[in-house]
């Protein structure tokens, strides 16, 4: 993450912070997500599924859950504790280039190169 410290050079396209300040979560070329400590600078995670580069990243509000929108045309929805691929979103047919949570972090809207925006149902399901 401190890209002064000699750490090896990366492409990262868009970094979010939780809203607790407490995590970093960056979008990479790679076609990963990473999950850093904001204090320490550690990787504390990396989120591996997308098949294209990653976009964008945003937390939900309450932490929980960390949105990516991919290259891949996709939008994945992960537990942002375990890492953990909790939901895969299709429907848009170029890439994903923004997405973001709603307030109470029932919604989560996608803006993608074929012109739409797409707002999808992500409220939890028992």
């Amino acid at each position: 993450m401190k890209g002064d410290t000699g750490s090896v050079p990366r492409r990262e396209y868009a970094v979010a912070f939780s809203a607790d300040g407490k995590r970093l979560a960056s979008a990479n070329g790679d076609q990963s997500v990473k999950v850093w400590d904001a204090t320490s600078g550690q990787e504390v995670l990396t989120l591996n599924g997308h098949t294209g580069w990653v976009h964008s990243v945003a937390f939900s509000a309450d932490g929980k859950r960390i949105a990516s929108a991919s290259k891949d045309k996709t939008v994945k929805v992960w537990d942002a504790m375990s890492g953990r691929e909790m939901l895969t979103l299709k429907g848009h047919t170029a890439a994903v280039q923004s997405v973001s949570f709603s307030r109470d972090g029932k919604w989560l809207a996608s803006a993608s190169s074929d012109k739409t925006v797409k707002l999808w149902d992500v409220t939890p399901r028992r």
